[in-house]
């Protein structure tokens, strides 16, 4: 019996010892002892974590719009699975080709490289863009520059998933020095996004940053949103998933009708406008939280859940995939869905030159530079990471006031042949439009529309080449408020394509009550 209880105690201890080693949390420049090896280990834990998770998701990317992928639809894995999507697929893989193009920038310039260069570099790449991304890129191309070519009054993306699927490196570049990785972030991240958008890589970037002195996933989720500024509706929201987590602990589905219920209401993206398609950084967002905090640790578990929270459902458990192959490091990512990374470790992603083994030991050469630049030290077989104090960046928001009050379907699409007129109310108005054949050539004919509101006229260009493409034919915002005319006309027509309208989504003021009680 003696025995027995000495065991228990025994037991009780370790138990407690454990638990409390889990429940450690550090402070603003506590210096942070880590092997090298823990160190490398951490980094291909994130990038072999984020190529594995987008592969998961890959089958049901945006094919559960509003909705939730079922317990009894079974995910496909393989231990060829990544082989396949490398060899029929490779742009599956944006989310790694977008970060590794931002990795190009800082081995050649450095990471005082300025916002320019990565964003020309962005601009003139070979791969193709959409949304946020194509905006940016469409604005940088024609004048625009960045940072604002991703601002909303720019680019009708602005809070957008993009920046959140291509910050993973900054964060993973910057163990515990969040603010180090935030000034890379405010770097790259206004080139295609602002506000919400903006605040989606931020976050993301210091959720990694975090996991590389703590693996306690509740530490990390809410010490790396003190870098989101409270005011927003991207702090709010995932401060909320947070609390539903401690209200719901064994419930995923639960927490994910409460954000259904509360933050599916898209109003950028002229897209997703009134539809259940839902591109924003701050839903998803939340997905990748409720995919960390129910799955427990559990690298399956968590993949799963991000993914059968629908939407962008290849980037979010490809980036909580990351943060938890960075948690735990790339060793204890289970054999199971390491075997499938092997045989494409030496292969390079598409539209780059670099490979997973190559990220692996570039990524580990960056964080060594960057902890001794910013106070640390690097020893023969250590390194010494001065912690750095979560500060929130400074506020911003995207369509503030902006309320969408009416949405005009073409249906199948309306050829612009003469003179379009539309009538409106409001103080905003977007046109989403696409070319017929888009995909087919690499031509480089532009299509010029022009755009008349209230005998107010400029010329919309739209390149047939869709890597170049303009998203919407228009999105104008700050109109005064009262009655509208716009007039659309196509001014060089060409056999070989036309300009198709889809839907006109109109706005008005926050402050306009008649035009939205009418609305109603």
């Amino acid at each position: 019996m003696k025995k027995l209880i000495s065991f228990l105690l025994i037991i009780f201890v370790v138990t407690v010892s454990a638990q409390h080693k889990k429940r450690i949390k550090v402070v603003p420049n506590q210096k942070i002892m880590l092997s090298k090896s823990a160190l490398q280990d951490k980094i291909k834990g994130g990038w072999a974590g984020k190529t594995i998770g987008v592969t998961f998701g890959g089958p049901v990317e945006f094919n559960y719009l509003g909705t939730m992928v079922d317990d009894y639809l079974p995910i496909p894995w393989s231990e060829h699975y990544i082989k396949h999507w490398f060899d029929t697929a490779p742009g599956l893989y944006d989310d790694l080709y977008m970060n590794l193009s931002f990795v190009e920038v800082i081995e050649k310039n450095g990471v005082e490289a300025p916002i320019d260069s990565f964003a020309n570099s962005f601009a003139n790449a070979k791969y193709p863009l959409w949304h946020a991304n194509q905006a940016g890129r469409y604005n940088i191309l024609n004048g625009i520059k960045a940072p604002m070519s991703g601002n909303w009054i720019n680019n009708p993306h602005a809070d957008d998933i993009d920046f959140q699927i291509e910050a993973d490196f900054a964060g993973l570049m910057c163990p515990g020095m969040q603010q180090v990785a935030a000034n890379l972030c405010n770097k790259v991240g206004h080139i295609m996004n602002y506000g919400d958008g903006y605040y989606g890589g931020l976050y993301i970037s210091s959720l990694y940053t975090q996991s590389f002195v703590s693996d306690d996933i509740n530490f990390i989720v809410t010490e790396a949103l003190k870098s989101i500024p409270t005011q927003s509706t991207f702090y709010q929201c995932i401060h909320d998933v947070i609390l539903w987590h401690s209200k719901y602990p064994t419930d995923w589905k639960i927490t994910w009708f409460e954000v259904q219920r509360k933050w599916t209401k898209d109003i950028g993206c002229p897209e997703g406008v009134f539809k259940p398609f839902d591109i924003s950084a701050r839903v998803n967002s939340a997905y990748v939280i409720i995919g960390l905090l129910y799955g427990n640790g559990n690298f399956k578990n968590t993949m799963d859940i991000a993914t059968r929270c629908g939407q962008d459902a290849d980037c979010n458990p490809s980036t909580a995939a990351g943060i938890l192959g960075t948690i735990i490091g790339y060793n204890k990512i289970p054999e199971y869905w390491k075997k499938s990374l092997y045989e494409v470790e030496d292969r390079n992603f598409v539209y780059t030159d670099i490979s997973l083994n190559k990220i692996y030991a570039i990524g580990y050469k960056h964080a060594l530079a960057m902890i001794k630049a910013n106070g640390g030290d690097v020893f023969k077989d250590s390194v010494r990471i001065v912690y750095q104090k979560t500060i929130p960046a400074k506020f911003e928001q995207s369509f503030p006031d902006l309320v969408p009050i009416d949405r005009k379907s073409f249906g199948s699409g309306w050829i612009l042949k003469d003179t379009y007129s539309f009538p409106f109310e409001g103080t905003g108005i977007a046109v989403y439009s696409c070319l017929e054949n888009e995909w087919d050539s690499k031509s480089d004919y532009v299509y010029d529309v022009e755009v008349d509101i209230d005998g107010i006229k400029e010329v919309a260009k739209l390149p047939f080449n869709f890597r170049i493409r303009k998203n919407e034919l228009l999105a104008k915002y700050l109109l005064p408020e009262g009655k509208h005319l716009l007039k659309l006309t196509l001014l060089n027509p060409n056999k070989m394509s036309n300009v198709v309208l889809k839907d006109i989504i109109v706005y008005t003021d926050k402050s306009n009550k008649k035009v939205i009680n009418d609305y109603k």
